[in-house]
């Protein structure tokens, strides 16, 4: 079994380094290799989906991307206020981060997201057909592969409608040469669309419990796809979509937050992982290490920005050491010199040794579902304007301080009745809780674009925060034009694709 594994994984590794140079997505095949050669039973569907998860934890040999999970950081974070060049930043990051972006950055390149995209596609399109090959395959099995495949394609998709807006919606696989590239953009409003529709077949087809801890952690389930849902249907302001699919992971009982003393709660969430706060996590392992050591400690490109230990978590001058969040001091960060700890930490004294640095990739925990499920109260309760709905959404802020030990000082005096007031304490509070996991520009973002961009001013207040004095007004001024909330279409992709249709803000 692990050497087929290993053989399907080689298998997609070569579909990518045969791609020609006309090829913007970087998903041609060599002919008939896929379709010929595998898709033959069961263990074949297996190993292709473990290829999937494989190709988010890495990308292939000789291809020149950066991880999946290292994207994810820097599209969520490098446009927040949260992060600042570290001594060992590359240009490509730090023009992001000071709104000095251009088409031919390195960052813009989305190839890691379609190649990993065309393996969900090809079980999509290929594993039906191995019904026909091998009978021990039932349905059910069949259902459980396909829905792990639409979900990561859905949350890929929805990424990438996040980051660069319209972007080419392609759901068939790459197969052959004669399979055709140049495709134009889709809508965002048409890929989340279309995200939602992959998520809710993915539920219908979807696995609760895979047998072991791991595999129910680093492999999608309904509470994954769930959680997914939520998120989507926030960015689409369906509030009570975006509510119930939270509730189907609450009243789960599967999951709870952990109380207990601030170095084993950091020790068993972070450094260990897949705990009960864990609902969806790229599992890392010491022979598969992430890359997060290397550019937040041995040559750091990216530190905390020098505000974020008071303002975000709040410093208790009186007694420093033993009144404070445990969400902040060596846990998010080093407030002292502004590392960022949560994926290089053991536990709130010590760092882990670069061998066992195996810190997973959190991409959905059980705290980010109550808080998109308190944002989805808040929003209902101001269309409703039923007071009980705003304090629903402030009890769930205050159980989870009261767990995390927030400090008095950034609790905030909110009235059930002042709805824009709970949003901005539930952002507050998702800073504090989800620093660095690749949130924060897609919550600022989020948030500034409801209703009709009714909150413009939010996004750039926060977005100059770490910007330098000189930029400030630039930025300002590029940031009134919505366009220039998302990264443009990088040039090659351009090049490439001539169906494609540049972003009018990076023209």
């Amino acid at each position: 079994m692990q050497t087929k594994i290993k053989t399907i994984i080689a298998i997609f590794i070569l579909l990518v380094s045969a791609s020609s140079c006309d090829n913007y997505l970087d998903l041609r095949p060599e002919n008939g290799i896929v379709r010929d050669e595998f898709w033959k039973t069961k263990e074949d569907i297996q190993a292709a989906v473990i290829g999937i998860y494989s190709s988010m934890l890495n990308s292939p040999p000789g291809v020149g991307d950066l991880p999946l999970s290292q994207y994810l950081f820097m599209y969520g974070e490098l446009r927040g206020d949260m992060l600042l060049p570290g001594p060992n930043v590359e240009e490509d990051a730090r023009d992001i981060m000071n709104a000095n972006i251009i088409p031919s950055n390195e960052l813009t390149s989305w190839a890691a997201f379609y190649r990993t995209i065309n393996y969900c596609n090809t079980v999509i399109d290929l594993a039906p057909e191995v019904l026909n090959e091998d009978p021990t395959l039932t349905q059910t099995q069949l259902n459980h592969f396909l829905s792990e495949a639409l979900a990561i394609r859905g949350y890929l998709y929805f990424t990438l409608a996040r980051t660069f807006k319209n972007v080419p919606l392609k759901l068939n696989a790459t197969l052959t040469d004669k399979d055709n590239y140049q495709i134009p953009v889709s809508t965002q409003s048409e890929v989340f669309a279309q995200v939602i529709k992959d998520l809710k077949l993915a539920d219908e087809y979807a696995v609760e419990d895979y047998g072991n801890n791991a595999s129910n952690k680093g492999r999608v389930t309904t509470y994954t796809i769930n959680a997914m849902l939520a998120d989507v249907y926030l960015w689409t302001e369906s509030y009570q979509e975006a509510y119930d699919a939270t509730k189907k992971v609450t009243d789960s009982g599967k999951f709870a937050l952990i109380q207990t003393s601030a170095s084993s709660w950091f020790n068993r969430v972070f450094a260990v992982g897949n705990s009960t706060e864990s609902i969806f996590e790229l599992q890392y392992t010491t022979s598969n290490l992430p890359p997060f050591y290397s550019i937040f400690l041995q040559r750091p490109q990216f530190k905390a920005g020098g505000l974020v230990m008071e303002e975000v978590y709040g410093i208790d001058f009186n007694d420093p050491i033993n009144t404070k969040d445990i969400r902040g001091d060596y846990a998010s960060l080093v407030g002292a010199t502004g590392t960022i700890w949560k994926f290089i930490g053991l536990d709130n004294t010590d760092f882990k040794a670069l061998q066992d640095s195996d810190t997973h990739w959190f991409v959905y925990r059980y705290a980010d579902v109550l808080l998109m499920q308190a944002e989805a109260l808040a929003r209902l309760g101001d269309e409703t304007q039923n007071e009980e709905l705003g304090q629903a959404a402030l009890d769930i802020i205050s159980d989870i301080r009261l767990k995390r030990k927030a400090l008095d000082l950034t609790e905030q005096n909110v009235s059930a009745s002042s709805y824009n007031e709970i949003i901005d304490y539930i952002l507050a509070e998702r800073a504090r809780e989800l620093a660095f996991e690749g949130k924060r520009w897609y919550d600022i973002l989020r948030i500034a674009r409801a209703n009709n961009y009714a909150h413009l001013d939010l996004l750039i207040t926060l977005a100059v925060k770490t910007a330098p004095a000189n930029q400030q007004q630039s930025i300002i001024a590029k940031l009134r034009d919505y366009n220039s909330h998302y990264l443009p279409i990088n040039t090659y992709e351009l090049y490439t694709n001539k169906a494609l249709v540049q972003n009018p803000f990076y023209k």
